[in-house]
C-alpha cells in the first residue's frame, strides 16, 4: 500500500473512531497533496506525499518556535500533537553515520576537485537522502568536506 492509499484508509479509520485531531491533520495533508498535484502537475505518489508532509512538518516546527516566544503552551501542545501525526507518514530518518556513508560514497563516485563540484555531489545524494534527513545539514557537511 502506497502512502496515498494509506492516508485515505487512515482517514476512514479516523472518521469511524471519531479521532478528530487525526482526521483534521489527514484532511490537511490530502488537501495539500491535491493542491501540489494540480498546481505543479505532479503525479500523486509517495514522493509527492513525503514532500508535502515535510513541508507541513517544517511549518509546525516554525509555529512551535513562534508559540514559545508568545508563551502559548496550549497551542504548542496542539501543534506537537499534529507534528506526531505527520511524522507517522515520513520514512524513518537515517542515522548520522548512514548519512555520512552515503556522502562518502558520492565523493568517491564524483571525485570532486573543488567547491564548484558541490552540485554534482548534491545531485548524487539527494535521491537517497531527500525526505529522510535534513538536506540543509547534508549541504553543510558536503561544504565542510569540500573545503
Amino acid at each position: 500500500m502506497n502512502l496515498v492509499e494509506k492516508i485515505s484508509s487512515d482517514m476512514v479509520s479516523a472518521m469511524k473512531s471519531q479521532d478528530k485531531e487525526r482526521l483534521t491533520v489527514l484532511r490537511m495533508i490530502k488537501a495539500a497533496m491535491q493542491m501540489e498535484h494540480i498546481d505543479k502537475k505532479r503525479e500523486l505518489n509517495d514522493e509527492l506525499v513525503i514532500d508535502v508532509v515535510n513541508k507541513q512538518v517544517k511549518m509546525r516546527q516554525d509555529s512551535i518556535i513562534e508559540f514559545e516566544k508568545g508563551n502559548r503552551s496550549d497551542l504548542i501542545e496542539k501543534t506537537e500533537g499534529e507534528l506526531a501525526i505527520l511524522k507517522d507518514y515520513l520514512p524513518t530518518p537515517l542515522e548520522e553515520n548512514e548519512v555520512l556513508a552515503i556522502i562518502d560514497e558520492a565523493f568517491n563516485l564524483v571525485k570532486p576537485v573543488d567547491s564548484k563540484d558541490m552540485g554534482k555531489i548534491m545531485k548524487e545524494v539527494t535521491p537517497k537522502l531527500k525526505g529522510r534527513t535534513d538536506m540543509g545539514k547534508v549541504s553543510q557537511i558536503i561544504k565542510e568536506k569540500l573545503s
